[in-house]
């Protein structure tokens, strides 16, 4: 005969034990649902060759011009992405809607003003997207795009022989991106006057070492262009601010300096730049503030998105005057 209280012990233990079982299970579920590993997720069908980065080409009106465009997959469903117009920093892209092979997002403006919103509107088509971009005022343009390369280097570099691309005498080796030429040669330095046209070598490169000393006054705003579409930025930033992508030694909208280690407006400054296919080091004023980082894709105001060919180097001449008193390459062989 089993005596009640040991019947209410055995009760309670069954109920105990279900409890447990229950609550593992659900503690089994809750960690299956929460397992959220980007190596293992599964690109959704229709999203596969969208996915990754573009280098985009945009009849504006006669004239082609770069933009490009990043599609990554967020979670399990959702497109999200970042976005280059011809001028500007890189933009991010919330929500890349894609129905039935067609794929459309919205970004507000950034310096171009005025209100309401852009819209891009685009299908793959083969290996390459095309579609248009409406902008906030209304205007209509087509765009093609292909991938973009990933320009991975192996194997130990050789360095070549420096090149001195300023003379210190006048602008043999440079062009300039307009008729409005601010340019000079003065005492042996380089001088922007004033907001005029870009300085372009009339040689290409691939992957270089690059050493440029240069000086911006107060509220100075200019920068080195490599192969003609990287922008590493040149501002009198705000040195009491954390370092951004958009200040002095930023590849501009992409990568951040670790510090501002700039000397100052009024001062030579100095950049070592290392670019391997996509890889970047710089070195501002002797300390590594972007150390081997990749730069995603082509900066506001490259020349072009042909990311896989050679380019210039290019001095931004549109934004404030500036000077150089140094400028040399040294092109890997």
């Amino acid at each position: 005969m089993i005596r009640k209280s040991t019947s209410l012990f055995i009760l309670l233990g069954s109920m105990m034990g279900v409890t447990q079982i229950s609550c593992n299970d659900v503690h089994k579920d809750k960690q299956k649902e929460e397992i959220h590993n980007p190596a293992t997720q599964t690109i959704p069908k229709e999203a596969e060759g969208l996915i990754g980065r573009w280098d985009i080409t945009v009849d504006k009106e006669g004239k082609e011009v770069p933009s490009w465009l990043e599609v990554k997959l967020s979670g399990f469903n959702t497109l999200v992405g970042g976005f280059v117009s011809d001028a500007g920093s890189s933009r991010p892209v919330s929500h890349i809607k894609l129905n039935e092979g067609t794929f459309s997002f919205e970004i507000p403006p950034q310096w171009e003003g005025g209100d309401g919103l852009f819209t891009i509107q685009g299908e793959l088509i083969g290996e390459e997207i095309k579609g248009t971009i409406t902008t906030n005022k209304g205007n209509i343009f087509n765009f093609t795009g292909v991938k973009a390369p990933y320009l991975v280097r192996t194997g130990e570099v050789q360095w070549g022989e420096p090149i001195e691309l300023f003379n210190g005498q006048d602008l043999t080796g440079w062009k300039t991106s307009s008729d409005d030429n601010q340019w000079i040669v003065k005492d042996g330095i380089l001088i922007n006057q004033k907001a005029g046209a870009n300085l372009i070598t009339e040689r290409t490169f691939e992957d270089f070492k690059l050493i440029a000393e240069f000086r911006y006054a107060e509220g100075g705003n200019s920068g080195i262009y490599l192969r003609g579409r990287y922008e590493v930025q040149i501002e009198d930033s705000p040195m009491d601010r954390h370092p951004g992508s958009l200040y002095f030694s930023g590849v501009y909208g992409f990568l951040a300096p670790s510090e501002i280690a700039t000397l100052g407006p009024n001062e030579w400054n100095k950049y070592e730049i290392t670019l391997r296919g996509r890889m970047v080091t710089v070195v501002a004023n002797g300390k590594t503030v972007i150390n081997n980082q990749e730069i995603p894709g082509i900066t506001g105001g490259a020349l072009d998105s042909k990311e896989g060919e050679p380019g210039p180097i290019y001095l931004q001449g549109d934004h404030t005057g500036v000077e150089f008193r140094k400028i040399t390459i040294i092109p890997a062989k």
